[in-house]
Order: structure tokens, then sequence, then C-alpha cells
């Protein structure tokens, strides 16, 4: 067999053969791999085989692109938040309003992370409402002028109930992204876009919804990591006084024997009467021993006894340090 790769000829032997190929993508932007209801990204890679006199043969195989969304631009990191307030009812029947508001730290999350969400409903109508949240995904096709939305939910969260008259409080009710697609938003004929909609079932009346945008990126935010650090730079540097006051090796507390005479030793020994039924070997050696202990360096990190005696001293004693 004659093989033609680029300009050489390459005469093969019967038996299998292998010829790496490598190619560089585009150096523009390209979309991320995407398929949907309605329309698809794909990018394929083929093999052809030309041989003279024989139909040639060909092999696809499908190669998956991603479109890097950074979620660290500022953009991405501004919080959001919005208010809205709904009157229950209608006409002169109405029951009450309901409101709400919700909030996120940032708009740009990837794929795993827990979104933490901040929300107060109060509820001043004379219904049982029950506060919700979902991501949902909107796919939207472009073509010839027309255009198709496909809408749908990928994630959910629901709260507590919220009886009449009463309020409740997310401080970071967490809901998990769950692995989607990341947001498709330079293209011109597909995009793929996602938001957070904090909303309240009343039963009823139409549900009270806030749509919070949202950009699900691929490179994760790392600005928690950036604030630890900081914190941890400004933690060492309040600590590194300790350095200079403590020495490199501390010098042992001096020696009570030493600073305490047998003269000052014996004078503080209060008198103690002979017991008339003790025998005097049995008592002066645990006489002697209870005076050696009152004269012992006291116990570390504590300024009281936690064993005080129960004999009264007739004269305080006093030590020179």
């Amino acid at each position: 067999v004659i093989s033609f790769i680029g300009e050489v000829i390459i005469l093969l032997q019967p038996g299998k053969h292998e010829f790496p190929f490598r190619f560089q993508l585009p150096s523009e932007p390209l979309v991320t791999s995407f398929t949907g209801k309605y329309g698809n990204i794909q990018y394929c890679v083929r093999a052809v085989l030309e041989r003279p006199n024989v139909p040639d043969q060909s092999v696809k195989r499908e190669l998956q692109v991603v479109s890097h969304v950074d979620v660290n631009t500022p953009a991405l990191l501004t919080p959001v938040l919005k208010t809205q307030e709904k009157m229950v009812g209608c006409w002169f029947f109405t029951s009450g309003p309901v409101s709400l508001s919700a909030k996120i730290e940032r708009k740009g999350y990837c794929n795993g992370e827990a979104i933490p969400i901040y929300a107060e409903i109060e509820n001043c109508s004379s219904r049982l409402i029950v506060p919700k949240a979902a991501i949902f995904q909107t796919q939207t096709y472009l073509a010839s002028g027309k255009t198709k939305t496909v809408r749908h939910m990928v994630a959910n969260v629901r709260g507590n109930h919220i009886a009449s008259g009463r309020t409740d409080t997310w401080n970071g009710k967490t809901l998990k992204i769950p692995p989607v697609t990341p947001s498709i938003l330079d293209c011109c004929i597909i995009r793929v876009d996602y938001s957070l909609a904090v909303y309240i079932h009343i039963p009823g009346a139409k549900k009270l919804m806030l749509e919070l945008p949202l950009v699900i990126g691929t490179i994760p935010y790392h600005g928690f990591g950036s604030r630890n650090a900081s914190i941890a730079s400004q933690f060492s540097m309040d600590m590194s006084w300790l350095t200079l006051t403590l020495p490199e090796h501390p010098e042992a507390p001096p020696n009570y024997a030493d600073v305490v005479s047998e003269e000052e030793f014996s004078r503080h020994i209060p008198p103690y009467p002979q017991p008339p039924d003790c025998e005097r070997e049995a008592y002066c050696p645990m006489f002697a021993c209870i005076q050696e202990f009152r004269f012992q360096p006291p116990p570390l990190y504590s300024e009281v006894d936690p064993h005080p005696s129960d004999i009264e001293e007739t004269q305080p004693v006093s030590f020179i340090l």
C-alpha cells in the first residue's frame, strides 16, 4: 500500500500502522460544546484515508471544547439584591401584602458550589405562604429571524411555612449547583443563561418571584484563599512582638531554699503542743513534712492554694524574691 502524507510517499507493509496527528485550535475564542433541544454546538475531528481506485474511508470523532469563564472578574463579584411586594387579593377583597427581599453575595459561581441565599419574607396577608428558591436554565435559539426559548429548573430548595402576620429570614440558606453546561453568552445563534429565582407560593394567587441573574463559570472563585492569606499575614505581623520580648532560652526560677534562710525557716514554725497520747516517733516526721511543704514553690498557673491548710498561722510568712 502506498500512503501519501503531505508530500511524502510512504510504502506501507501489510499490518497495523499508526500515524499521530496534532492540530492547533484557533486563537479566537471558541464557544463551549452544547447539546440542546433545538440546536447543538459540536466540534469534530475527521480522518480520511485516500487510496487510488478505492473509495475513501473516513472516521469522525467528537471533540469537547470548553470556553473558560472566570468568575473572579469584577462584574461577576458584585452582589445582587432585589425587593418586591405583592398585594394578595383583588379589588375590595384584599387580605394584605406579602413582601420579599433576596440577595446573593456575587453573580458568578461554578459547578458544585453552594449558593448562600439571604432573604427576608414578611407575610401580612391572611394566607399561609411557602418560600422557595430554584436555579433555572434558559436556552435561546436564534435562526432565520426567529427565536425559540426553552426554560427548565435544574435545582431547587424549599423553606418553612410562614403563617399570617409572621416573618422569616434566610441567613445563607444554601442551594448547590448541579453539573450543568457553563453559561454561553458570546454565541450569535445559541445562548445559555442562568438565574436564581426566589419566590413565594401563595394559595389562590400568583406567586411572588424575584429573579437574580447568575453566570455559571469554569474558573472557580479564589477570593476566599486570598482573604485567608491576608488575614494570616496580618496575624503574623500582630504577633511578631512576642519574638522581641521572650528570650530564646528562658531562665529557671530561683530555688526557694536559696531565698529562705534556715533562721527564717525556724522562726516561722508555729509552736505545736505535743499530743498527750501520740508517740513522738510517729508525730514528728509528719510535722516536719508539713513544715517542709509550706516552703515549696507554689503550683504553676495558680495564685490560690487548691488544698488550704486547716491550721491557722499565728504569724504571717513573708518571702523576699
